[in-house]
């Protein structure tokens, strides 16, 4: 009886978080057209629209894995997106840290009334989803 009931939960728990995942990467898609799209281009090759009025060359963010031995960095592109590291292009001016407007404007869209926590960790979700999204795209080597 004990294992029917742990299979049931199981199977309860999986088909409630698949769901979830498949909205998480809607979002990070969705993230990604509005936030990314119009520089590095819709399939994410550095081919945006105003990619030729940038000083620098952008990076086609499908080989992201492919240049780092195979291995998404999940941290180092957070951190890059959030504007807490820094590296070639991301830590430059040419590309903004969007951290801060994830928090700002993003979170008061979403709800006007949240805290500095809650909008901090409305923002980190975002940009949770759209590393996700960055991980779907990636070129199999």
């Amino acid at each position: 009886m004990m294992m029917k009931i742990g299979s049931l939960a199981l199977a309860i728990c999986c088909t409630v978080a698949l769901p979830a995942a498949a909205n998480a990467q809607s979002i990070g898609q969705q993230e990604y057209m509005d936030s990314c799209a119009q520089c590095h281009g819709g399939s994410g090759m550095g081919d945006g629209p105003l990619a030729g009025y940038l000083n620098a060359t952008l990076p086609d963010l499908t080989m992201i894995q492919a240049n780092n031995g195979g291995v998404f960095p999940v941290t180092d592109v957070f951190r890059l997106i959030d504007g807490s590291g820094t590296s070639g292009v991301h830590g430059t001016s040419d590309m903004p840290a969007w951290g801060s407007r994830f928090q700002t404007r993003g979170a008061l869209v979403a709800n006007p009334d949240f805290q500095e926590e809650e909008a901090k960790t409305y923002a980190q979700f975002r940009i949770l989803a759209l590393v996700e999204y960055l991980a779907s795209i990636q070129q199999q080597e």
